[in-house]
């Protein structure tokens, strides 16, 4: 390829990792379907492609549906099982993020939620709620009438929007309050502290720190507080196996309100948070270290304010 070809790749790069990331759920998965639409455009007639924007996007698109729709993903996500990579803000892979549409699109809760679409259906949601193609386009690129792109379109945003709990939009200095709060609650011991912070239909999601076969799940706010509890809780079991006693950070995941786990630079675990009403709505909690690699890198890049925490 000549250089002007690869620059006009290049310049689609990030809005296409963006897409794939929505679309997939993986930071990993994403930059190895923008690399496979890389060599397809490589191969690709290039001369006789009129819109090199739509033709890179429907071929993103098309990637990562075949992704989602292959035996080995829809195992590895059964019954959701799998929980979306989280990743640091400021990713370039979170934008874009100039309406409230396009932030909740990244949210680890919707990324969640979103499992539960047909691929099809992810794809138009994503296509629409994040980049606000019109239905037309959405039409073309899945190769479906500009009806059943308002059809999806219209199933996915009623399901997300049924089973979405939180995701009000918390100004910085609210949520940094509110985790605070929780976090004072979580290491007094006092439960009745974590309760009066979750709303009444408060749901917990965790990977059970990568070493659980299937996800741990809670609901209601009395056994969502002694999950957070017992999970808080430092033992010496639980520093051997992070690897030391890690401090706790403030810092954005997804869009939202988390704390990390840092052990000398390193992101051992990261609990994110959805808010509503002044109250945590739900908890989505990743410690499995293949799903943190890109929040690491980006961590090490960071400079972080003080932890909440010194040494847990």
């Amino acid at each position: 390829m000549d250089s002007a070809a690869i620059d006009r790749f290049e310049a689609s790069r990030g809005r296409l990792a963006s897409l794939a990331y929505r679309l997939l759920g993986s930071a990993a998965d994403a930059e190895d379907a923008v690399q496979d639409a890389f060599l397809r455009w490589q191969a690709a007639d290039r001369e006789r492609i009129e819109v090199p924007e739509a033709w890179l996007t429907k071929v993103v698109t098309n990637l990562c549906l075949d992704r989602l729709r292959s035996a080995q993903t829809r195992h590895e996500r059964a019954a959701g099982d799998w929980l979306p990579e989280p990743l640091l803000e400021g990713d370039p892979m979170l934008g874009p993020a100039d309406t409230f549409e396009q932030r909740e699109s990244v949210s680890l809760a919707v990324l969640a939620l979103m499992e539960r679409l047909s691929p099809v259906e992810r794809a138009a949601y994503v296509l629409r709620e994040a980049f606000s193609y019109p239905h037309a386009e959405i039409a073309g690129i899945l190769d479906i009438t500009e009806s059943a792109s308002q059809q999806h379109v219209h199933r996915a945003r009623r399901r997300v929007t049924a089973e979405r709990r939180g995701g009000d939009e918390v100004d910085p200095a609210s949520a940094r309050r509110i985790v605070e709060e929780f976090l004072a609650a979580a290491a007094s011991g006092r439960t009745e502290r974590l309760v009066a912070l979750l709303t009444d239909d408060v749901t917990a999601v965790s990977d059970g720190a990568g070493l659980a076969r299937r996800l741990l799940r809670y609901k209601t706010r009395e056994r969502v507080a002694s999950f957070v509890r017992a999970g808080f809780k430092p033992t010496p079991a639980k520093r051997r196996l992070a690897g030391g006693s890690p401090a706790m950070h403030i810092a954005l995941v997804n869009g939202s309100p988390a704390v990390l786990a840092v052990i000398e630079d390193r992101v051992v675990g990261t609990v994110a948070f959805d808010i509503s009403d002044g109250k945590v709505a739900s908890l989505h909690g990743i410690a499995a270290a293949d799903r943190l690699t890109r929040l690491n890198q980006a961590w090490q890049q960071h400079e972080p304010e003080a932890p909440v925490i010194h040494a847990w």
